[in-house]
């Protein structure tokens, strides 16, 4: 007799308006297994694990955990039917201790002594029993981010959880820390628990799931045994197409520095230093990546080179000249071009349209207009352009920016930036959020903006993605440059690096 499933979602459908988010999904998680879930941006991922946990509710469709039917209204109920979820994004009380992250909201009475001991102890006996060890009284936010995730794991474990959603758990994480979760996961899953994994990226999914789910436009197209299947099978079937999976690109053919940073120290807005005494030069015709787990400074080193942010000391140069309180605008005519790391807040607005959006920060180009007035007609000429070369869907440059996926939101940010012809492009995060056929796309553009004998400055807490795209990679840890590789470095060479383990 086969066992009985642990998770069984039976006909799961949902629309939120005219969006068919889930269609009639039939998935079945067997227990004591790991179980990856892929798809692009809007395949219904999300979705599908936010019914699962009480966020929302199924149109139709049943769900039975251990064989038994379940109604799953809100968190709550999901917790008390043995599921737990690490978000993305954690969940934590920064300024709170560890053991009181894992008693809040599960404290065992008014008197907190007596829980709190209780606490203690089931804590001991989870780091023990899954090698979950983090001290209980050290304050979350001085915890590196593997640990606060640890935490995360921890808190879930404490509520009785047997299932475990993990969305997109490694994007935080160095590689080193990113193979001791999967070590966790291999436990958990060897003591009997259950653990769907969510992530695009397909290398973590062929080393540690034993099947994995695709997703596409809403629907479950295929399922296989991870040992079964590969890399390129899995990005066909999540596309819909055969996809590039690595990236093609020659030598570089550095040419002369467009972009020189000199003893560069930036601080943020409470005035701590992010960026301290940092040097580089860029050339023309090279990609030079930025490796590290954020928030080691890098995002202040773009601000500051892009105009966003004032340096507190150092200089930057482009094409030799001195840049210091010349603001983006006066950048952007000096050949000086950004994609931020944060399309939504620095990139786009939402609410303009399509073609507004594509000339965000180039309005006052003479082809868009004279003085005060724009030409609607120029304007959308040149977004329709743009929207054809750069495969933007749906294509229609009249449509809100909002109702765009990720992706293609992305497309729009990299296209109005490359279209520029700039000498330097500096770029933050440039897949953040977005699918396997829009990254090999963007990946494209970038090399071959180096390709045309531009300057590209790129960062990226992808690590695989530096390595595939930089000419020569720069490690940052703690507001340094600990040191410079090429992109054979080895993974657990570049890990040490920017875990500040080795320079």
């Amino acid at each position: 007799m086969s066992q009985v499933p642990a998770i069984e979602l039976t006909g799961i459908d949902k629309k939120f308006g005219v969006v068919h988010a889930n269609k009639n999904i039939h998935l079945t998680v067997a227990k004591g297994s790991i179980h990856g879930i892929i798809g692009e941006n809007g395949a219904g991922k999300s979705t599908l694990m936010s019914i699962l946990y009480g966020f929302y509710q199924a149109d139709t469709g049943t769900i039975s955990i251990d064989g038994k039917p379940v109604t799953i209204r809100d968190s709550q109920a999901a917790i008390a039917a043995g599921i737990g979820m690490v978000h993305q994004h954690f969940m934590l009380v920064e300024n709170f201790s560890v053991i009181e992250n894992l008693m809040l909201g599960a404290e065992g009475g008014m008197l907190l002594a007596k829980g709190t001991a209780a606490a203690r102890a089931e804590m001991k006996r989870l780091a023990s029993d899954y090698g979950l060890e983090v001290d209980p009284d050290a304050v979350v936010e001085e915890l590196p981010v593997g640990l606060q995730q640890r935490v995360e794991i921890l808190k879930a474990m404490f509520r009785g959880a047997d299932i475990l959603i993990l969305d997109e758990p490694t994007g935080v994480l160095t590689p080193s820390e990113a193979d001791h979760l999967f070590k966790i996961l291999g436990v958990l899953r060897d003591q009997g628990k259950t653990v769907i994994l969510i992530t695009h990226k397909l290398r973590e999914i062929l080393a540690i799931t034993d099947t994995v789910s695709v997703m596409r436009r809403g629907e479950i197209v295929a399922t296989r045994k991870t040992s079964e299947t590969t890399a390129e099978e899995l990005a066909e079937l999540m596309v819909g197409r055969r996809v590039l999976l690595q990236v093609e690109k020659g030598s570089a053919q550095p040419g002369e520095v467009y972009l020189s940073v000199r003893n560069l120290t930036v601080k943020d807005g409470r005035g701590v230093t992010m960026v301290d005494n940092v040097s580089f030069d860029v050339h023309a015709g090279e990609i030079v990546g930025i490796a590290g787990v954020a928030g080691n400074g890098q995002s202040e080193l773009l601000e500051a080179i892009a105009g966003i942010r004032k340096p507190t000391a150092g200089e930057i140069f482009i094409c030799g000249e001195p840049v210091a309180g010349i603001d983006p605008a006066g950048l952007r005519t000096m050949g000086v071009a950004h994609i931020p790391e944060d399309r939504h807040h620095m990139g786009l607005v939402l609410g303009f349209e399509e073609s507004e959006n594509s000339i965000l920060g180039y309005h006052r180009d003479p082809r868009y207009g004279q003085g005060l007035f724009l030409d609607p007609e120029a304007i959308r000429t040149d977004a329709s352009q743009k929207i054809e070369k750069y495969d933007i869907r749906p294509a229609d440059c009249r449509l809100k920016t909002a109702n765009f996926s990720g992706g293609n939101q992305q497309k729009i940010v990299v296209a109005r930036e490359i279209e520029r012809d700039p000498r330097l492009l500096i770029i933050g995060q440039p897949t953040r959020g977005v699918d396997i056929g829009a990254i090999e796309f963007i990946h494209r553009r970038i090399v071959e903006t180096r390709d045309q004998g531009k300057a590209v400055l790129l960062v990226s807490v992808e690590l695989d993605e530096i390595r595939s795209l930089a000419d020569r990679i720069m490690v940052m840890f703690a507001g340094r440059v600990v040191g410079e590789k090429s992109p054979d470095a080895g993974e657990q060479t570049l890990g040490l690096m920017m875990a500040g383990i080795a320079a």
